[in-house]
This record gives structure tokens, C-alpha cells and sequence, in this order.
């Protein structure tokens, strides 16, 4: 494999502000390699969803976001037909000289069909970026029929027929473990698990993500972050929660962090009360020297 197609996924990443390493360099360029899922596991909050929009802009191409959660169908991830739109369609042929089974015939075209995000990347002209986020929030039904769209690259309209993608779409597929994926699911993807950051990573993605942040403060945040994250809470802040707590200081115009502006602004990385109470009683005392005056 030359180093030259890894160099310029990196450059392409990196374009789109997406600090990244090799890890996740090597995994997505061979998951564009070889045209395979690229399931991305980990906490919540670390990057997983950023990966899919980094390549997106970075390929000039559409990014397709199918959200999970629990009770979705095969109707809300593929297509429905409009309703609406077919009745209004059959009222207004009430008065033409056609069979009912000719009336029905005109309903089920491409103009009356909703196009949910799988059927959406299977008809693109430019292969897109299909992120399939969250699915550990799906069911295990859902996870068996979205292993036949994802081995086929087709799907079946009873009314139309059979829709073969013509562009084959560039696929990430993201968990937070909230409960195990299939082995069916894990043996069609290349698989990447994506950790906290190191405290020189998370340092430079909040130096390139927050405008505007003193040297200091970013200094001192990532390293109060990382020292955070060493406690047992219940819900453990990612990088998200990071950026938004560095954006929050900016506009404090906070230049360096002190206890009363740490405890004020708590709620912007704990998202639990008993976390919070923890971190300002007695996980802040211990760390005094990072948020000295």
C-alpha cells in the first residue's frame, strides 16, 4: 500500500479541521479501499460522528445520516409512500376515463415516494457518505434487515421493483455500547475503536476548534479534563464536552481557570447531579494547582 494514498487521507481529514492519527487514517482509508462498513465503537462523545462528516467534506460528497433508536422500521430507514399526495392524485383522476387498476398504477411512481436516508444512498449520482449512527440504539431486527442493504447494495419496492445502487455509498457505522452488536453485523466491517484522546491530542483539537482560547486556559482544561476522566462518574465527559466547556470560558473571557469559574460552570461537562457534586466537593479541592489564580 503506498504511504502516498495514507498521506493524503490524512491531508484530507486534516483539511476539514479533523485532528486525527493513524489509527483512524489506516481504517478509513482501507474502508474506502476495499468498500467496507467501517464500524466505529467507543464512548460517547469522543469524535465517533466526526469521523463521517470529516469524510464527506473531504470527498466534495453528501453525508447521509440515518439516527437510530429504539422502535425504528424498515419504513423510516428506506422509503414510504406519500399519502397525501396519492390521494390528492386520484381525486383529481375521479373524472378521467381510466380503470381503477390504470388510476392505482400512477400512485406508485418515484414522484409519489419518500425517500428515507438508505433508499436516498442507493439513489445518489455521487457515491455519498451514509453514516448509520448509533445503532446499538436499534433493535435486533433492524441490525438483520440492514445486514441485506448493506451486503446487496439493493432493495425491493413491491409496487416498482428492484433499485440497485449505482454508486456504491462510503458507509460508517457508530456505537456507544449501550448493547452489544451481532457478530453478523461486526464480521461485514472493518472495526475501530475510538478511546478519550491523549491530553496532546485533545489539546490541539480544542486549540483548532475553539476560537479565540488562551494558550493557558486550553492548557489547563485539557489537563483537568484528562484528570476527570480518571474518576468513577457516571456519565464521563468526552471531547464534546470539552470544546463546549473551553467555548463557554471564551465567552466568560476567561484567560485561565479558577475555582469559582470551575464550580459556575460544572454543568457544561457534567451532565449528573451526583457527578457534579463529586467534581466540586471532592475532586476540585485535590486539583488546586490547575486552577490556581
Amino acid at each position: 500500500m503506498p504511504q502516498a494514498d495514507l498521506d493524503n487521507v490524512r491531508s484530507l481529514l486534516e483539511s476539514q479541521g479533523y485532528i486525527t492519527d493513524e489509527n483512524i487514517v489506516m481504517s478509513t482509508y482501507l474502508a474506502m479501499a476495499l468498500q467496507k462498513p467501517l464500524l466505529l465503537e467507543g464512548p460517547t462523545g469522543v469524535g465517533k460522528t466526526e469521523v463521517a462528516k470529516a469524510m464527506a467534506k473531504a470527498l466534495g460528497t453528501e453525508l447521509i445520516r440515518l439516527q437510530c433508536y429504539e422502535g425504528l422500521d424498515a419504513n423510516a430507514a428506506l422509503y414510504e409512500w406519500n399519502y397525501q399526495r396519492q390521494l390528492l392524485h386520484l381525486r383529481l383522476e375521479e373524472g378521467a376515463a381510466r380503470s381503477i387498476e390504470e388510476k392505482e398504477a400512477t400512485i406508485f411512481g418515484e414522484a409519489f415516494l419518500l425517500k428515507r436516508p438508505l433508499l436516498q444512498a442507493l439513489t445518489c449520482d455521487k457515491a455519498p457518505v451514509l453514516l448509520i449512527d448509533e445503532l446499538d440504539r436499534s433493535d435486533e431486527e433492524f441490525e438483520s434487515f440492514l445486514l441485506e442493504i448493506l451486503s446487496d447494495w439493493q432493495i425491493t419496492v413491491p409496487e416498482i421493483g428492484t433499485i440497485t445502487a449505482s454508486q456504491i455509498p462510503s458507509v460508517v457505522i457508530t456505537s456507544n455500547r449501550t448493547r452489544e452488536l451481532s457478530d453478523a453485523v461486526r464480521r461485514r466491517c472493518l472495526y475501530l475503536w475510538i478511546g478519550y484522546p491523549s491530553f496532546e491530542k485533545e489539546l490541539a483539537i480544542v486549540r483548532g476548534k475553539v476560537q479565540g482560547v488562551d494558550e493557558k486556559l486550553a492548557d489547563q482544561i485539557c489537563h483537568f479534563m484528562q484528570r476527570l476522566r480518571e474518576l468513577q462518574l457516571e456519565k464521563t465527559p468526552g471531547i464534546a464536552e470539552t470544546i463546549d466547556w473551553a467555548m463557554a470560558l471564551v465567552a466568560l473571557h476567561r484567560s485561565k481557570l479558577d475555582p469559582d469559574t470551575v464550580r459556575d460552570t460544572l454543568g457544561v461537562i457534567c451532565k449528573n447531579r451526583d457527578d457534579m457534586d463529586l467534581v466540586a466537593n471532592k475532586f476540585l479541592p485535590t486539583v488546586a494547582d490547575l486552577v490556581a489564580d
